[in-house]
Formats: structure tokens, sequence, C-alpha cells
């Protein structure tokens, strides 16, 4: 009776609001779910399609994009590095003089190369240079997921890019070129004299002297093809000893190295002599990591007037690629960490290396909306 009066006057009833309150019922006339492709279309999602081409310091890139939201671009793509490349020198040193030495007035000199280089023709019939040219390339290629972020409503002009770059960690090589193939035959065959001579004199590690010959080859008299060695002349032997070794002085150690016994090989602060490989080949591998986090800004704006079908972009930012990155030769030795005080071209590439502790990314996209 109370609630009646109370309504007849018009007073309102919490309890009565409360019971009456109408509940939404799901079904299909009336749901308060959204399909996902009735939402997607209406928050602009993977609505449209763009596809790009662009060129830059990490090469030719092609990419696809597409909205994720009002504020938000999804890019992925690949970029691939040309294979341009780039020559650098590695002079010759024979113990521990360079191949080239030059008076007070700048003229050329003799050497113990040069006495060398003559003993090989007369020897080998092969004329040794006293530098190895290399010729260096880059091996880049990437794919790249990227997010564009477009801070302003009214404004979709400029963009923060975050996102990553995935490739080999080998981003660069550089390999004797063919003409040294000669000059680098002629340091092997030299110092394969020099350890023979050096063990036939003061014998192997355990203190043995083997017999004096430098190589052995079949005697024609023999029907049963029997060996015979052949050997050098002891004041021959005498000489090369005088002479060194022959190689390449890239720097100095600029540490301690042990080998796998804990025995020390080379101290810090001893010569770094490079010679070839057992291929007779010298090789630079260039390593970064592998996973490259980005982060960039850009501007996109139209490429044709009264078009938004097509787009031109610059982006710029840098690739985190694991500080300075790895340069490593064919016999282990890694020219940014193991060596110091490296000279010439060489060294200008490896201080050059060692200063991009980041990979720079500056670019130009073309764009063109396919829908």
């Amino acid at each position: 009776m109370i609630l009646l009066a109370m309504t007849s006057l018009g007073i309102p009833s919490m309890a009565q609001t409360e019971t009456t309150q109408q509940v939404p019922v799901l079904n299909e006339k009336h749901s308060e779910y959204i399909p996902v492709a009735q939402y997607w279309k209406e928050h602009n999602i993977f609505q449209h399609l763009d596809l790009s081409v662009s060129s830059g310091t990490t090469g030719i890139g092609i990419d696809l994009a597409s909205p994720i939201g009002e504020y938000f671009q999804l890019r992925a793509g690949f970029d691939y590095m040309p294979r341009f490349t780039a020559k650098m020198k590695f002079d010759v040193m024979i113990g521990d003089q360079p191949a080239r030495q030059y008076d007070a007035n700048g003229n050329r000199i003799e050497t113990s190369f040069d006495r060398m280089q003559v003993m090989l023709h007369d020897f080998t019939g092969v004329i040794a240079d006293d530098h190895v040219d290399m010729i260096g390339k880059p091996t880049m290629n990437n794919v790249k997921l990227l997010l564009d972020f477009f801070p302003f409503k009214n404004n979709k002009h400029w963009h923060v890019t975050a996102g990553f770059y995935w490739g080999p960690s080998k981003f660069a090589e550089a390999v004797n070129s063919t003409e040294s193939m000669n000059s680098l035959i002629a340091l092997s065959i030299y110092n394969n004299l020099y350890d023979k001579s050096y063990i036939h004199i003061n014998g192997d590690e355990d203190g043995n002297h083997p017999p004096q010959y430098i190589l052995q080859v079949p005697d024609p008299d023999d029907p049963d093809g029997k060996m015979m060695p052949v050997s050098l002349d002891p004041q021959i032997e005498q000489r090369i000893l005088a002479f060194g070794r022959m190689g390449f002085h890239l720097g100095d150690y600029a540490r301690d190295i042990y080998d796998s016994n804990g025995n020390l090989l080379h101290a810090k602060g001893d010569p770094y002599i490079m010679e070839g490989d057992d291929n007779n080949m010298v090789k630079v591998t260039a390593k970064s990591n592998s996973f490259k986090p980005y982060l960039g800004i850009g501007y996109r704006g139209r490429l044709v007037k009264n078009r938004d079908d097509w787009k031109i972009s610059v982006d710029a930012g840098v690739m985190f690629w694991g500080g300075k990155p790895d340069l490593y030769l064919h016999d282990g030795v890694n020219l940014t960490e193991d060596i110091t005080n490296i000279k010439g071209q060489v060294g200008d590439y490896v201080d050059l290396f060692k200063k991009f502790t980041v990979f720079p990314n500056l670019s130009v996209r073309f764009t063109k909306t396919l829908f």
C-alpha cells in the first residue's frame, strides 16, 4: 500500500527502480558484440595496403604497409645491399722490415724483400709483389618489421618508427684479388723454406734435427719410384733465417693471447704478422648481431599533387647492431678487439668500423596505395 501511494504521488521508489531496470539481452536481433570485420572497418585496421620501394644506407628495399588504427601503421619488408666493391692494400713485411723503404730524399732503396723477390723468381718463376690487394664488398641483407606512430591527429606527415631488422650476422667481407694470388703463393713457398731451414738448423720442438731437405721427388733411376730428397745449400738456409719470415704486419697485439692449454702465444705489444691460410688466401669478415632493433623518425607527403595514392617519405634513424662490429681474419684474429696500432688503408677502415657502434639509416621511400 505504501509503495502504491508513493507511486501515485510521483515519489520515486529505489526498490522499484532496481527491480524494473532493463538488462540487455544478447540475441541475434540485439547484441553488444561487434563482428571483428566490422570493428576493423570502423577503426581502420588493415583496411588499406601500401606498396613501397626505398633506397638508402641499408640498401634497396621493398615493403608492404597497412594501418592499424588512427595513429599506427605496420610495415614489413626486405632490404638488399648492392654488391659494390672497394679496394684496400696489405703491405708485405719480411722479418721486421717493410718491403718498401725510402731514403731521406724519398728515393726507393733496396730491401731484404727485393733480394728475396729475386731469389723466389729464380727458384719458382713467380714474381712476388710487395703488397696484396684486398677487394671488399657489403653482403648486408635484412628483413624488417616496423611500426610507424603518427602522433598528431590532424597531421599525418610526421611519424616515429620503432621495430627491428634481422639478417645474417656477416654484413661485409674482403678477399684478396686474383692478381695477388701469385704473391701469396710466393709468400707461402718462402715461409715453407724458412720453416724447414729453421728446423734443420735449430731443431724442432723436441730438439730433433730432421734430415736436411726441402722436398722429395721421385728418383728417375729407381724402378720402384723411391723418393729422393732435395736439399738447400746451408749458406742459403742461413740467409733465409737471417731475413726472417715473410708476412703482413698489420699492427700489434692489444692483449695477451693464449692457446687452449693456457700457454702464452703472443704478449701484449708483440707485432701481429698475418699470413695466408692453407689455400694461400687472405680473408676478412665483418660481423654484427643478427637481430638489430631500430628507432627513427620520418616525414611523409604527397608525391603527386592532389593525389593521396602516391606518397614520398624520408626516414632517418639508427639500427642497434650490438656495439662496434667484429672484423675477423681467416686465422680467427679480431681486428677491432685483438689488434691495435693498425696502419695504412687497413687501419683507416678498422677505425671507421669502430666508430659505428650503431648503423645509421637514411632512406627515401616511394609509396603507392593499392587499395
